[in-house]
């Protein structure tokens, strides 16, 4: 791992304090501040001022009727810390309980001398009812609720609001590193974006929203809403820097004239059939094969569907908010089996039509996956995905180090802090590590990474996730030709993404964008997942180039050898070195297991990324996890206006502060 991004939370904005705030100047040793209205079973920060610069001793915080001036009489208490010339607290969290009146004040209490009192205080209902907090999301875990998050920890340890001068070490370069510090803080042949020659090797596209043919309803993706949001954010960012602009443009996914899957059936000319071809042709479509027992496959796909039971009321679901979709699913059992569990243990179907419908796959039936690529407009973004982190670089590059590869943390007792040790690139033989001290870890490392550190003794729970969270190999190689060939061939192939038969090839994916350009063209020539990814990542590059550049042919004919210009980029992600593995593929019951690991500061250490959101594989489960982490890192601190801010602006929906 290369990356350590050192964050600090002194920018973050104070939402409450631009709120009006009610003050009173209390009895000449401290004055409180709190919003004038505030929510049951919420959580607020109290600020605090002193009024009298040599007042310290033990101070006591209580909520009740404004003409109470007796420890004793009061509706419940709020905290307790001691005030001294090196300790000054300038904020107290307020964890309100749910049966608080209206009307009361803030009390501050030195023994029995009342030294603060703010002025009366509406109370209003809670912006979410608790009880619809299962209506949302799982409540066993996969929650994150702020409020129970606080009230699980020590009061004197949450009571106080920590100062805003932490250092906070991000290990790890990917978007929900890159969000984390925003938020904290507030291409082939040596060509340029503007170029245009290239594909992507990662991400590359975002699903928009589906449209029903026979309806005309159409469902928006809201999920990666976020995604254009940061688009927006980071624009604003650097509007005096066009040339890091992200700038979103239409994504085609399926196109008429790419080639498809044919069973061995090629055309006259020796070619792979297209879409449109294959769908005015049948026979061009070959002979697919067949399960031992035709009946026996039909019963087994019908109740499959039945108990997915993935229909437009679920779709719709998924589309508008995937947090309440993976409750349901929970509920619905689908995290308890796999295709392959369900079909042979809960139906008793055979041993080969399990395996003819489901594989040996071991993942759950969490069917998030079939709604996006059911989307009928998508999005990528103009000169490369490689663009959204580029547009991060202004702001990241003063504290951004590269070439550390980290070996571990270290959690010190004596500091309460957590250490960093990594090896410099040229000194890995080296015995010794060298090490940093930090206020909290945020870790945006996937798993496959960080199970090969040297870590604190987390819980037995997080720490079989970090060792056992399973990845998913893929593999992508892109070849570069001379023109864009195929975009004048007869007929045309405008953008999409087709498949072969062609073993160990996959998807092939055609540029979306400069369509009908001059110049250099990138044809993402092959792209594979899972198993067959295992078997062409064990091939030399010049073997796995050959291959594809010899696919390529069959598939457009001789004119692409005679436009090749040599060039090619090839990435295996289970083999890199910074990520051993494409993304994250939990298999039955460990995602709703370990979830609730994550939401746990251990060790002054946060884990974030995609592996430790609901959904997989996509940007936005990146940046998900990266809001919930940066909340987290914030109430621990106990910085509740801050986090209260992050939630506002980056659709925290499914977290109750």
């Amino acid at each position: 791992m290369g990356f350590l991004l050192i964050a600090s939370i002194a920018g973050l904005a104070t939402a409450a304090l631009a709120s009006p705030l009610s003050t009173e100047a209390g009895y000449g040793h401290i004055r409180l501040r709190s919003t004038k209205t505030i929510n049951l079973e919420s959580i607020h920060n109290i600020h605090i001022e002193y009024t009298k610069a040599d007042f310290v001793g033990d101070l006591s915080v209580l909520y009740g009727d404004c003409e109470s001036s007796t420890t004793q009489k009061h509706h419940h208490f709020i905290g307790r810390t001691e005030i001294s010339a090196e300790s000054r607290p300038k904020r107290f969290v307020w964890s309100v309980p749910g049966e608080t009146f209206s009307g009361g004040c803030i009390h501050a209490f030195s023994g029995e001398e009342l030294v603060g009192r703010s002025a009366p205080i509406t109370i209003a209902a809670p912006l979410k009812k608790r009880q619809v907090i299962a209506d949302v999301a799982d409540t066993s875990g996969p929650w994150f609720d702020g409020v129970a998050y606080m009230a699980s920890k020590n009061n004197s340890n949450v009571f106080v609001a920590e100062a805003k001068n932490k250092t906070i070490a991000i290990i790890g370069g990917g978007m929900s590193g890159l969000l984390t510090s925003h938020l904290l803080q507030s291409y082939l042949n040596g060509s340029k974006p503007e170029d245009y020659q290239y594909q992507e090797m990662g991400p590359m596209r975002f699903p928009v929203s589906l449209t029903y043919s026979d309806s005309g309803e159409t469902l928006e993706i809201k999920d990666h809403e976020m995604v254009f949001q940061l688009g927006e954010v980071l624009n604003a960012m650097n509007k005096d820097k066009p040339e890091l602009a992200v700038n979103f443009i239409p994504w085609i996914q399926s196109s008429a004239n790419t080639p498809v899957s044919s069973n061995g059936i090629r055309l006259a000319n020796g070619r792979i059939p297209s879409k449109s071809q294959v769908a005015s042709n049948s026979s061009l479509a070959g002979v697919s094969q067949k399960s031992s027992n035709a009946t026996e496959e039909a019963f087994a796909e019908e109740a499959l569907e039945e108990f997915e039971g993935l229909d437009r009321n679920r779709t719709k679901e998924i589309a508008s908010n995937v947090f309440l979709a993976h409750k349901h699913a929970i509920e619905n059992g689908l995290f308890d089996f796999s295709v392959a569990n369900y079909l042979r243990y809960e139906l008793g179907v055979s041993l080969n039509v399990t395996d003819f419908i489901g594989g040996a796959g071991g993942g759950p039936l969490w069917d998030y996956d079939n709604v996006y690529f059911a989307a009928t407009t998508w999005r990528t973004i103009d000169k490369g995905l490689e663009s959204l982190p580029r547009a991060f670089l202004p702001h990241v590059q003063n504290k951004t180090t590269f070439g550390r590869f980290v070996s571990g943390l270290t959690y010190i007792p004596e500091t309460d802090k957590i250490s960093v040790n990594w090896r410099d690139a040229d000194d890995k033989f080296s015995m010794e590590t060298k090490s940093a001290e930090f206020d909290y870890a945020v870790v945006a490392a996937p798993f496959s990474k960080v199970r090969l550190w040297r870590t604190p003794p987390y819980s037995s729970l997080l720490s079989r996730a970090i060792a056992s969270m399973p990845y998913s190999p893929s593999c992508k190689l892109s070849l570069h030709y001379k023109t864009r060939f195929w975009e004048h061939m007869n007929p045309p192939i405008i953008g999409g993404c087709g498949s072969t038969d062609i073993p160990g090839v996959g998807s092939v994916c055609y540029p979306a964008y400069k369509i009908n350009s001059t110049g250099p063209g990138v044809i993402l020539a092959s792209y594979v997942s899972g198993t067959p990814a295992i078997s062409v990542q064990s091939l030399s590059e010049e073997d796995h180039v050959a291959m594809i550049q010899r696919a390529m042919i069959e598939v457009h004919g001789p004119i692409a050898a005679e436009q090749w210009t040599g060039n090619y980029d090839r990435q295996c992600w289970q083999v890199d070195e910074h990520q051993a593995g494409a993304w994250a593929s939990p298999l039955v019951g460990q995602q709703d297991l370990y979830l609730p690991a994550y939401y746990n500061t251990e060790f002054k250490t946060v884990f974030i990324g995609e592996h430790t959101s609901y959904t997989h594989a996509w940007i936005f489960s990146a940046l998900d996890s990266a809001v919930r982490g940066t909340v987290q890192v914030l109430l621990d601190m106990g910085l509740v206006d801050e986090a209260k801010t992050v939630v506002t602006a980056w659709m925290g929906r499914w977290i109750t502060l």
